[in-house]
C-alpha cells in the first residue's frame, strides 16, 4: 500500500505507525479495505463529544426578521437611486409579468375547477417579477417607506421611484392587454369563449359595482385595496427571508395566494383586467375605470403596503427597535 494512504490510516484509526501490539493500521489494513468492516477489538473508539455545541451544524436557509428588514432598507436605496430608463423597463416588464398570470388565472378559473385553482397558480407572475429583481409599484409601497423612515431614502427619491415605476407598469399592463385581447378573440374575429365573460364581468364588478354604491363604494375599494396590498408587500419583503430560489418561491408564493383567492383589490392587476373587460364590450368608461376603482385602489394599496407592512415591520424590526 502507498504511504500516503498509510499515514491516513493510522491517523484515523489513532494508533501510531508499526504498533507492536498487532492492533494498529499494519493489522488491520485488509478488514478496513473489506465492506462492511467492523472494528478490529480492542481499538479505541471515536469519543462522543461532550455537548451538542461541539456538533456543526448546517446553516438554515432562513434570514431572521431584523436581517431581513435591513436587507429591505438597503433595497430601498437601490430601488431609490435608479435611473428612470431603469424604472420604466423593469416596471414595464413587471406590469406584462403580471398580465400574464392574472389572463393564466382567469383562464383557469373559466374551466369546470374549483375557484381555489386560479388563485394557486396566479403568484407564478410575482415571483417572476421578484427573482428577476424588477420593479413593482405595490411592493415598493412598503419598501420604500422603509428606507426613509430609516432616515436613508428621501422623500422626494420615494415619489420619484413610485411615479415612474407605476408609470412604467401601466404601461407594461396595458401592452399586454392589447396582446391579449388580439390573441383571445383572433383580432377581433371571436368573441373570446368563457375567458372573455370572466373579463367583462371581473370590469363590471371592478367599477360599475362600486358606482352604485356611491361613497360607500368608493370605500369599500379602498378597503379591499388596502387588505391586498397587506398581502402582497409581505410577499415583496418575504423575497428576502429565505437565501435560496426554492426558499423564496414558496415564501412569496402564500400571501399572493391568499389576496387573490379572497378577491381583493390590486391596482396593477386592474390595469389588466379592466382594460380588456372594456376591449371586449364591458359597460365600463375610461372614466368608470379610474374614479372608481384604479385611483382609490391605489390609495388603499399605499396605505396596505406602507403602514401595515413596511412600517409596522420597521417599527418593531429596525435598527431603533433594535437598540432598545
Amino acid at each position: 500500500m502507498d504511504t500516503p494512504r498509510r499515514q491516513r490510516l493510522e491517523e484515523a484509526s489513532g494508533s501510531r505507525p508499526g504498533d507492536p501490539n498487532g492492533q494498529g493500521p499494519a493489522a488491520t489494513m485488509e478488514a478496513l479495505d473489506t465492506p462492511h468492516a467492523v472494528s478490529a477489538p480492542g481499538q479505541a473508539l471515536p469519543a462522543a463529544p461532550l455537548s451538542s455545541a461541539a456538533i456543526p451544524t448546517l446553516p438554515l436557509d432562513f434570514v431572521r426578521p431584523a436581517d431581513l428588514v435591513a436587507d429591505a432598507v438597503t433595497a430601498s436605496e437601490v430601488k431609490a437611486a435608479l435611473p428612470v430608463k431603469d424604472l420604466l423597463i423593469r416596471g414595464f416588464l413587471s406590469g406584462a409579468f403580471l398580465g400574464i398570470a392574472t389572463s393564466l388565472a382567469y383562464t383557469v378559473r373559466a374551466q369546470p375547477l374549483a375557484p381555489i385553482a386560479a388563485a394557486v397558480i396566479f403568484p407564478v407572475g410575482f415571483v417572476l417579477l421578484a427573482l428577476l429583481g424588477l420593479e413593482l409599484a405595490t411592493g415598493n409601497f412598503a419598501i420604500l417607506p422603509m428606507g426613509v423612515i430609516a432616515k436613508r431614502v428621501s422623500m422626494g427619491g420615494l415619489l420619484r421611484n413610485w411615479s415612474w415605476v407605476y408609470v412604467g407598469n401601466l404601461a407594461g399592463c396595458l401592452f399586454y392587454a392589447l396582446f391579449f385581447y388580439w390573441a383571445l378573440t383572433s383580432f377581433g374575429h371571436t368573441n373570446g369563449g368563457t375567458v372573455a365573460t370572466q373579463f367583462k364581468t371581473a370590469a363590471v364588478a371592478k367599477t360599475v359595482a362600486y358606482q352604485k354604491l356611491g361613497a360607500t363604494g368608493w370605500g369599500l375599494a379602498v378597503v379591499k385595496a388596502v387588505l391586498a396590498n397587506w398581502m402582497v408587500t409581505v410577499a415583496a419583503l418575504m423575497a428576502f427571508v429565505a437565501r435560496s430560489t426554492i426558499g423564496k418561491m414558496a415564501a412569496m408564493w402564500l400571501p399572493i395566494m391568499i389576496f387573490f383567492a379572497l378577491g381583493f383589490e390590486h391596482s396593477i392587476v386592474n390595469m389588466v383586467v379592466i382594460p380588456v373587460g372594456m376591449m371586449l364590450k364591458a359597460p365600463v368608461s375610461m372614466g368608470q375605470w379610474w374614479w372608481w376603482n384604479q385611483i382609490p385602489v391605489t390609495i388603499g394599496n399605499i396605505i396596505g403596503g406602507a403602514a401595515l407592512t413596511g412600517l409596522a415591520l420597521y417599527a418593531t424590526f429596525g435598527e431603533p427597535a433594535k437598540a432598545r
